[in-house]
């Protein structure tokens, strides 16, 4: 266990003003408090704290944070309360101790809403304090590095939550050491047989390859030099998890991984990081589209590196990273290299100036306050998740604003990412100058221009197709606010129709004293559900007049709304629309019924040719006298022929019920080598994904070519998307589109 003077010391070799007496105080208490307590091991307790501040002692902090770390279990684990520590050691040691310990330990098999919550605390406290990360950090790592030591049964959770939460924290924050070491203990502890097979292969391929990594790192320290450009060069190989990782996100085995060696070239200045790169690409040919600057256009989280892999010396694929010293330090200790420490003298601390220093943390900030309004804790955690996962990918407004999305986003992700108004009230994107589906997944570069109408309100199906979380928070409010404003206006329509035919006056006040009786916060609330159907007109109405004679009352919306007659009406759509239609006997239900709102089961409906519509689709319906209602995506290029009569337009929402699923109609074309197996490949990819084929067309485009058309049955946008993604990744599938999108 290490010795107080040597804490000391550890401090004092970058900060010769280290405040001695501080650290030596916080040592003492600390070790007094936790007295005899044991951990796990059967080692004295004191010795976790006192290894957590060697931890943040290698990342070179503050006298603060490591008094923190040596006291940031006292309130928790020991008799040591708030205000001692305060008195002793001041308010800001007082509150980082305090902001650590109103942390509960998460648990991911149970009480989930507890653990959001507690995540939520987390969260917030680092959002007001940048060394509560730090300190949480290296709490978990050594944890972690003991983790052997815990009960079997508890291994797993820990893990689980390590590789969930904090090292994808770590990850964002740019401390890729301490999410390297994570993620590699979670793996072992997670999947140990595959955890040892990677790790004997590596060793395998290590002593074929003894002199490999030496032999490049020669050839590369003699190339440069001969240029006179001074350089550390350094080769190693991939971590285990980075390799798994790769492998399952890859579909690949081992023998097909052509980067487990890299090298990393670090030089003085930018310049001669490009300098580098043209050495590099001259001597050895690079692999195409493996080459990213991440110098010109920094990650989210402040991390700075030129990436190209070339085919180098044995014809050997090598992944090499060129940057400078001060970019090196940031990208392996992220936030800690950032304010907290500059020059070599730790100083005092300003959460504004790191804020402006370092893109992560004032993205971490900005992620924050906007996931903590309105949302529920769960929601909160998982739209935090979804934030901190995703590699990812840069595109530009069309004025040339940089705009970072995670993987796997789309314009939707964009449209929010550029302002949430933007995002509610867009119908439409082009990607490059070109119309596009707003499903499409965007790529490293893309242009991307919003088409907006201010009469649009967002999908729920949205939030199935969005992928990051400030999408999916917006999304939600706002379906939440369009539903309260939509069943709202119908909801009070039924009451004042209900009180008027018992000759009662509705007033919404009056409501109020009934709000617990209903299970509801508010008035509008109230109506919202009388508007939905959850409860009925006759029973608020009962509810205030217990006397009232309510037989008779009707509750449906149809019946509520203004009739011509007693078989024929106005059923209204949406705000300022309406359809006429026919009240259907009772026992006549239409047989081509769909589950669309705002459309009764008396008009014909059917689906638009060359392609249909799917949930996730947002839709308008086309009014013709004399087929009825022609349901559209609202991407079909077939809707232009209808620009100049708006009378026709309907503005309508699927209805979808989650306990009887229905399939849809959808086309696709796909391109395909033609070789014998094609169609058996194309056809097997479609079963697999659960995809019903109601149609084949054929159509020969070359000798090597061709075009099939096939009309599918879906469930939804998202299994459509599925479907086209598994035939994307097929080798003799070149291109695979939804005919309509």
């Amino acid at each position: 266990m290490m010795r107080q003077y040597e804490l000391v010391e550890r401090v004092s070799r970058y900060n010769p003003n280290t405040d001695e007496a501080l650290l030596n105080k916080a040592y003492v208490y600390a070790m007094q408090k936790h007295g005899s307590q044991t951990r796990a091991s059967g080692d004295p307790y004191f010795s976790h704290p006192l290894e957590v501040a060697a931890i943040l002692t290698d990342m070179k902090l503050d006298d603060a944070t490591v008094a923190v770390a040596l006291l940031h279990d006292t309130i928790e684990d020991t008799d040591a309360t708030r205000a001692e520590i305060d008195k002793l050691f001041g308010e800001e040691i007082g509150k980082l101790v305090d902001g650590l310990t109103k942390i509960k330990r998460l648990d991911l098999e149970s009480r989930k809403a507890k653990q959001a919550e507690n995540f939520r605390k987390l969260l917030l406290a680092i959002a007001d304090d940048v060394r509560v990360l730090l300190v949480k950090l290296a709490d978990r790592l050594h944890n972690m590095r003991t983790l052997h030591h815990m009960p079997e049964h508890k291994r797993g959770r820990i893990a689980e939550e390590t590789m969930e939460i904090y090292a994808p924290l770590a990850g964002r924050m740019g401390m890729q050491e301490v999410r390297e070491e994570l993620e590699d203990i979670s793996f072992e502890t997670l999947y140990p047989e595959a955890f040892e097979t990677i790790k004997e292969r590596l060793g395998q391929l290590r002593e074929k390859n003894q002199s490999l990594i030496a032999d490049i790192e020669t050839d590369l320290q003699e190339r440069l030099a001969a240029r006179g450009i001074t350089a550390e060069v350094s080769g190693r190989e991939k971590r285990p998890y980075s390799i798994f990782r790769k492998m399952q996100q890859k579909s690949l085995g081992f023998e097909q991984l052509s980067d487990i060696y890299g090298f990393r070239i670090i030089v003085t200045t930018v310049e001669a990081c490009y300098r580098v790169l043209g050495v590099v690409h001259t001597a050895w040919p690079c692999v195409p589209g493996r080459f990213k600057d991440y110098i010109s256009t920094p990650k989210q989280n402040d991390y700075r590196s030129i990436h190209t892999t070339v085919v180098g010396p044995k014809r050997q694929r090598v992944e090499l990273q060129v940057r400078t010293y001060a970019m090196h330090r940031i990208n392996e200790n992220g936030i800690a290299a950032h304010a907290l420490y500059k020059d070599g003298v730790t100083g005092g601390r300003d959460i504004s100036q790191l804020s402006t220093d370092s893109r992560a943390y004032a993205w971490l900030r900005s992620t924050i306050d906007m996931l903590s309004q309105g949302d529920t804790p769960e929601e909160f955690l998982e739209h935090t998740k979804l934030e901190l996962f995703h590699d990812q990918v840069f595109c530009f407004t069309p004025k040339g604003r940089l705009i970072a999305l995670p993987k796997g986003a789309t314009p939707i992700d964009f449209a929010y990412a550029v302002h949430t108004d933007i995002g509610n009230t867009c119908v439409g994107c082009k990607v490059n100058g070109h119309i596009t589906s707003l499903v499409t997944e965007l790529n490293n570069g893309d242009e991307v221009e919003v088409v907006r109408s201010q009469a649009q309100t967002p999908p729920p199906a949205w939030e199935n197709i969005a992928v990051t979380g400030k999408a999916r928070a917006a999304i939600r409010r706002a379906t939440r606010a369009s539903a309260k404003k939509q069943y709202g206006g119908l909801g009070k329509h039924i009451l004042e129709r209900a009180f008027e035919r018992c000759e009662k006056h509705f007033v919404e006040a009056e409501l109020e004293p009934y709000l617990a009786h209903f299970d509801k916060e508010t008035t509008q609330d109230l109506i919202v559900a009388v508007g939905r159907g959850e409860v009925s007109a006759s029973s608020v109405l009962t509810t205030l007049y217990p006397d009232a004679e309510t037989d008779g009352i009707a509750e449906r919306a149809v019946e509520v709304l203004p009739a011509g007659s007693a078989s024929e009406g106005w059923f209204e759509v949406s705000e300022g629309a309406s359809v006429k239609f026919k009240i259907p006997e009772a026992g006549n239900e239409s047989a081509n019924s769909l589950p669309i709102r705002g459309l009764t089961n008396s008009l014909p409906v059917r689906f638009a040719p060359n392609g249909g519509a799917v949930p996730g689709d947002r839709i308008v319906g086309i009014l013709s006298p004399d087929v009825g209602i022609t349901i559209y995506p609202i991407q079909s290029p077939d809707l232009k022929e209808f620009d100049d009569q708006p009378d026709r337009w309907l503005d309508v929402r699927w209805d979808i019920d989650p306990d009887a699923p229905e399939r849809f109609p959808a086309q696709i074309s796909v391109f395909a080598v033609n070789e014998p197996g094609s169609l058996a490949t194309i056809t097997k990819v479609i079963s697999d994904c659960s995809g019903n084929i109601d149609n084949l067309k054929m159509i020969r485009q070359a000798s090597d070519f061709h075009e099939m058309l096939i009309d599918l049955e879906v469930w939804d946008l998202k299994h459509l998307n599925r479907i086209l993604n598994h035939l994307r990744s097929k080798p003799n599938v070149s291109k695979a589109v939804r005919v309509n999108g």
